[in-house]
């Protein structure tokens, strides 16, 4: 079950609207975790147009929504228009709000991307087959440990790239953790943690999408290997 809303837009294309939140992540004293506000408005938006890509659909619009002060916005806005550069995506629209009138103690941010898409959405849930592969690209990392390991994080061009390639399902992972993302994606299998042999935990939150599933035929396989490189962990079945 995918983390989208969808709903038709005309006869050939609907929209597909995706979301995330942050809070106590920021520039005030308070905050659990504090970055600048331009980091945490890139991994939101991340979050939120990994979302959208991976359900079929083409980003062209972000909301903002700000709790964090007037002062914090244009640092909101340069993480957006970062993210979508690496995207490609100089078209995107951004607008927002800022709550203006009362100050919060620690910082909070939401974020929405729409996209449309085309033909018929994804089906919400997969059949596993003696042929399905399944593979975990980057690494789940959350708080300060992206900080530290932020280069094991997937880049958001390898994303793209993955999920152009024909057959390959994606599906990011946050705070759930890998394994139960896997138990929503197939209708017919439910994993145990001790069903594959991975040095990754996979129970553990992948914070803002640092790492997302890519489901595909073993034909793919080499294809995926290639693209993917350091960043590849196969979730190899112990049956």
């Amino acid at each position: 079950m995918r983390d989208v809303l969808t709903f038709p837009f005309n006869s050939e294309e609907t929209i597909v609207a995706a979301c995330d939140n942050s809070g106590a992540i920021g520039e005030k004293e308070p905050d659990a975790v504090h970055v600048p506000y331009e980091t945490v408005s890139y991994y939101s938006f991340r979050v939120a147009v990994m979302e959208c890509m991976s359900a079929g659909a083409n980003p062209f619009a972000a909301s903002l929504q700000n709790f964090c002060g007037n002062d914090a916005w244009d640092q909101l806005l340069r993480g957006i228009k970062k993210g979508a550069d690496e995207l490609g995506m100089a078209e995107l629209q951004i607008t927002g709000s800022t709550e203006s009138n009362f100050n919060l103690l620690q910082s909070a941010v939401g974020l929405t991307v729409l996209g449309k898409r085309k033909g018929e959405l994804p089906a919400d849930t997969l059949i596993y087959t003696e042929d399905t592969k399944i593979a975990v690209i980057g690494t789940p990392l959350v708080g300060l440990e992206l900080i530290e390991r932020e280069e094991e994080a997937a880049p958001l061009k390898l994303f793209k790239a993955i999920n152009s390639i024909d057959e390959v399902v994606t599906l990011p992972i946050g705070s759930k953790g890998i394994l139960k993302e896997l138990n929503c994606l197939f209708s017919n299998k439910e994993f145990k943690e001790y069903d594959f042999e991975s040095h990754l935990d996979l129970k553990k939150s992948a914070g803002p999408a640092t790492c997302f599933i890519a489901v595909f035929p073993e034909e793919k396989s080499e294809e995926i290997s290639k693209v993917a490189g350091g960043y590849l962990h196969m979730l190899e079945s112990r049956t």
